[in-house]
């Protein structure tokens, strides 16, 4: 069966159903570790209502609280007015945004200042739209539940956290930080996080079209080149769903068995028929996720948890997308308004090389009324990162 393939391989084997750091002092990764057994061995060691995705009543709450600090059941309610938000405000005070003339706290009469600041110059505060944007990715979907109840998450889930990183042909922060980071269900394929990644190489459009730029094909390079692979602990996990597909580890397999290279006992298996939970690895390993032949992502899983009530209950909304880099979109060299849509190289019309055009620049600056060519250069549709913001 492919599911027993797929968990009783890997180069380390399991030593351990529950994840322990290799090196005690350095704690980087954990050691190899069976993502199915590992998961039941925690619902075989919590209660069910530890499990439980319902609500609990109130009055379990509070025989609940009761029981954690050790006091009577008449003291809770004192509890939670004592610790309630409410008691965090100020009796006989609106909780308003104005800042009083005269307040003596340094803190308000810094952002008195920059509020000032603010109304006499425009300014573009990114950090904050930033930090607005990763929070509405992260929130949008805390304690949804499904309309369906088919779609419904069962309780005792277990629940990935996928980092993926930028592709290593990508020179900017391709060694310090994730640019998708995604919360998985061990039930789940490895195929639906091949669908959910994001990558700018999948848009690409190949060919030179300086000629007849209008008749550039619509298709791009993840509908021509269906193949890729996962690979986490000496096993190739290959996308093999459609006829067009090819085993891409096959050759690399060949490489390193073909001398003595150190790579022993390394496998395949068919991408679509393997869940995570039939995976073994270790958390905080760096992993290898390969398409388009040759961009290779480096995938860190950082997390591994159950479920809980307070997460997205909705199954359909997995691979759940939680944060994501923002980056700078490349504008056109001419209006400097528009996102580029067209590269140019050994540009006779253009100051630089590469040179980078929006659709009405690049027309109006290389052709004429007539759509011919105007001097000499290369045209490529260019795919702007920018674009997955």
């Amino acid at each position: 069966m492919a599911a027993s393939s797929c968990g009783n391989g890997g180069t380390g084997g399991c030593r351990s159903n529950i994840p322990q750091y290799e090196d005690a002092v350095a704690e980087t990764n954990t050691q190899v570790f069976h993502v199915g057994s590992f998961g039941a061995a925690w619902r075989g060691a919590l209660r069910p209502q530890d499990l439980s995705l319902q609500e609990a009543a109130p009055e379990d709450r509070d025989s609940a609280v009761a029981e954690e600090f050790s006091c009577p059941p008449e003291f809770v309610s004192d509890l939670r007015a004592v610790c309630s938000i409410d008691a965090l405000k100020s009796p006989g005070k609106e909780d308003t945004e104005e800042i009083p003339e005269d307040t003596s706290l340094l803190t308000l009469t810094i952002r008195k200042k920059a509020l000032e600041r603010r109304e006499e110059t425009v300014v573009v505060d990114r950090a904050c739209r930033q930090e607005t944007f990763l929070y509405e990715m992260e929130s949008h979907a805390i304690g949804k539940k499904p309309n369906d109840p088919v779609n419904l998450v069962q309780e005792g889930e277990l629940v990935l956290t996928l980092n993926i990183f930028y592709p290593v042909i990508f020179q900017k922060h391709k060694t310090c930080k994730p640019y998708q980071t995604m919360l998985v269900l061990g039930s789940q394929n490895l195929t639906e996080v091949r669908d959910s990644i994001s990558c700018v190489s999948d848009l690409q459009i190949g060919g030179e079209f300086s000629s007849h730029p209008d008749q550039a094909p619509e298709y791009i390079s993840k509908d021509l080149y269906k193949s890729a692979f996962f690979h986490f602990e000496g096993i190739f996990y290959n996308d093999m769903r459609y006829p067009e597909c090819r085993n891409l580890s096959r050759m690399i397999i060949e490489w390193a068995e073909s001398r003595e290279r150190g790579y022993t006992n390394l496998q395949a298996a068919k991408m679509e028929d393997c869940t995570f939970n039939d995976l073994n690895i270790k958390v905080g390993f760096p992993y290898l996720y390969c398409h388009q032949g040759d961009c290779e992502h480096v995938v860190i899983i950082t997390d591994i948890r159950l479920i809980h009530r307070d997460d997205c209950l909705d199954r359909s909304l997995y691979p759940l997308l939680i944060k994501k880099h923002w980056l700078w979109t490349k504008k056109c060299f001419v209006c400097k308004m528009y996102t580029a849509r067209w590269v140019t190289n050994d540009d006779s019309l253009a100051p630089q090389d590469p040179s980078f055009f929006c659709d009405v620049c690049f027309q109006m600056l290389h052709y004429d009324a007539e759509g011919n060519k105007l001097g000499e250069f290369l045209a490529y549709p260019y795919v702007d990162p920018g674009i997955f913001n």
